[in-house]
């Protein structure tokens, strides 16, 4: 009972606004107004992490053609959000032996998140395989790459990509047409 008789004589103050400064006046209970820190973002140093990633098929132009399919990772930026690291696996089918790639790259874009079109370049290395690669004393091998491509805005969440890369010293030439994420702010 004295709970209640409590509860009810807070309740009873508050709504009077209580007023005990002497000051006169009984408003409503005013409420504590909280402001969040704003988010900090940077542009630079190294961050780490999924932060998107795209699908892509295409050709490869070496010997045989063959169809490739694709898919990569937007794993982070190495010191600015223009300077990504980006691993990629694909295969390659049809025309001969399929082949197996695993690659790390870096690309460095040259307009922001926000632009319609986002041209790169890049660079890095992959691992190459193929079918009876146990056979092949030259096999898996180590390749250098070079790529440049853009993307197109497509959604507010996806960009088309289009893209070539040149694998093994020029010797393989691949060219992409996909859809990749589009990084959040």
């Amino acid at each position: 009972m004295r709970r209640v008789c409590l509860a009810m004589l807070l309740v009873a103050c508050g709504a009077w606004g209580g007023d005990w400064g002497g000051g006169g006046g009984g408003g409503a209970l005013a409420a504590q107004e909280f402001h969040p820190p704003p988010v900090r973002s940077s542009d630079r140093g190294t961050r780490l992490g999924l932060f998107g990633f795209g699908v892509r098929s295409g050709i490869d132009l070496a010997g045989r053609t063959q169809l490739v399919f694709g898919v990569t990772l937007d794993a982070g930026n190495i010191t600015s959000s223009r300077f990504r690291l980006r691993p990629s696996a694909e295969i390659g089918v049809f025309n001969g032996l399929n082949s197996y790639v695993g690659s790390l790259e870096a690309v460095y874009r040259f307009t922001g998140e926000e632009a319609v079109a986002t041209p790169y370049v890049g660079g890095g290395f992959s691992v190459a395989g193929h079918d009876r690669c146990g056979a092949d004393p030259k096999c898996p091998d180590l390749w250098a790459n070079i790529l440049v491509g853009f993307e197109l805005h497509y959604r507010s969440t996806f960009n088309w990509l289009l893209e070539y890369h040149s694998l093994g010293g020029f010797s393989h030439n691949r060219f992409y047409v996909g859809l990749t994420t589009r990084r959040g702010n």
